[in-house]
């Protein structure tokens, strides 16, 4: 009978743990309209979204093995971090093993500027308004509403789809796929394995590297623009208004080679097709150039 006299000390044990693994967040912080905002959480989730009040709030739940999640910082930039008990650093590393996911819902003012770090969580942004937005992921999927001015996000295996209006932006993936069907006057994409899907423009500059994953990208330049795109063994197929004004560089070493804009030309010996014409006036300049991959050059509207 001695066993009966512990039975009330496990099941206080029992509800205690389950309490620690569902602790409720429910935290406020005063915030200027433009207010700085940098989140940092290793596992689970991470949703922000933008309203109209000058505070940042955070809901979801803090998983079990975490510090005490708290706001830091002041009105202009504050500072939300999941952290595992008895370890510090930007990310944990050798402390995350020991926590359970955490879910962040954070509402920030509709102007801010935000700055994420995950590993395996995924990111959802949406409905900012004005201000800058930065994400560093490693295999969570990022997926981001907004109108910014600038626009950087790295990941390694997460997926990128970007809807609203990005001024800047510069999106990097090693096998992560990137859609992002409205990209303003300065681009740089980049990825490995990963596809590209991207309309946008009238680019002031856009730089574009694939080693195998295909890309198909609309838009078309500023006056004076640049646009360079380089592929390993990726097809690529690009889409350009009928107005289009800029001389055209292309070049595939053994894929095959298709213009709407002049007319392709192969070496007498050898594989490969080249492409030198001007398009309009000539005021920009596009240089395209794949070593295995088909290449497509259309003008809107037309057909294959």
């Amino acid at each position: 009978m001695k066993n009966v006299r512990y039975l009330p000390l496990l099941c206080c044990l029992c509800w205690g743990g389950q309490a620690l693994a569902e602790s409720q967040l429910d935290l406020s912080h005063p915030a200027a309209p433009t207010v700085h905002v940098e989140i940092t959480n290793v596992k689970g989730e991470v949703t922000i979204t933008a309203w109209d009040r000058n505070e940042v709030h955070v809901g979801g739940e803090l998983g079990s093995g975490a510090q005490p999640l708290t706001i830091d910082g002041s009105e202009n930039n504050l500072s939300i971090k999941v952290q595992a008990q008895g370890h510090n650093g930007w990310l944990n590393w050798g402390g995350d093993n020991a926590m359970s996911d955490s879910t962040l819902d954070v509402n920030v003012p509709r102007g801010a500027s935000v700055k994420v770090n995950v590993v395996s969580a995924p990111l959802s942004v949406d409905g900012i308004d004005g201000g800058d937005i930065a994400v560093n992921s490693v295999s969570g999927r990022v997926r981001i509403h907004a109108q910014t001015p600038a626009l950087n996000v790295v990941t390694v295996s997460g997926n990128v789809a970007f809807s609203g209006h990005a001024q800047r932006a510069k999106l990097q993936t090693v096998s992560g796929d990137i859609l992002a069907p409205s990209l303003g006057q300065s681009v740089d994409l980049q990825t490995v394995s990963g596809r590209i899907q991207a309309n946008g423009g009238p680019w002031q500059q856009l730089s574009l590297s694939t080693v195998s994953g295909d890309v198909q990208l609309t838009g078309g330049l500023a006056t004076g623009g640049s646009m360079s795109v380089d592929s390993m063994s990726g097809d690529v197929q690009l889409q350009f208004p009928a107005s289009l004004s800029s001389s055209i560089h292309a070049s595939t070493f053994s894929g095959d080679l298709r213009s709407d804009f002049g007319t392709p030309t192969q070496p007498e010996h050898g594989p490969g097709s080249h492409l030198e014409t001007v398009a309009g006036s000539g005021d920009g300049k596009i240089s395209i150039e794949t070593f295995s991959g088909d290449l497509r050059i259309r003008k809107s509207g037309s057909g294959e």
